[in-house]
């Protein structure tokens, strides 16, 4: 097994992403067959009813995960929330999924959406440099889901 700490997080839920405010958190690549991972945070206890709902649904969710370093790209995953536990201030949610294969045309699907509004110069860039990081949805695969 291999652990990383967990930087930043967001959960993608009905197309709106949900950004995590953590206080700590790991992630286990837990290296065995289904190739799973176990994704540990300690957030506020303001969440603690939207992951209740989320661990009562048992609704597979997509999970980006920054790893390691602050300017990783966000690692997806798809995960199913399974306890949430009280611990000091906070709470501690426990994930567990698996890693979503990377699409090699991402970078390629979004240029195309955001010239497809529109965009182009400086606000094409910025904005293609946010969305590269924060992985939007593309809106061809929002009909995927």
């Amino acid at each position: 097994m291999k652990t990383f700490k967990v930087i930043e997080a967001s959960i993608l839920s009905e197309n709106e992403t949900k950004r995590i405010p953590l206080e700590d958190g790991i992630i286990i690549n837990q290296e065995n067959i289904a190739r799973s991972w176990a994704i540990e945070l300690f957030t506020v206890r303001d969440l603690k009813s939207f992951f209740d709902d989320l661990v009562a649904s048992q609704e597979l969710v997509e999970a980006r995960v920054v790893i390691s370093y602050p300017e990783n790209e966000p690692a997806p995953f798809e995960v199913m929330a399974y306890s949430v536990k009280e611990v000091g201030e906070g709470i501690s949610v426990l994930f567990r999924g698996t890693l979503k294969r990377a699409r090699r045309k991402y970078a390629e699907g979004l240029l195309y959406e955001l010239i497809d509004e529109g965009l182009e110069g400086a606000a094409l860039l910025e904005r293609f440099e946010k969305d590269m990081k924060e992985r939007p949805v593309l809106k061809k695969d929002q009909d995927k889901k």
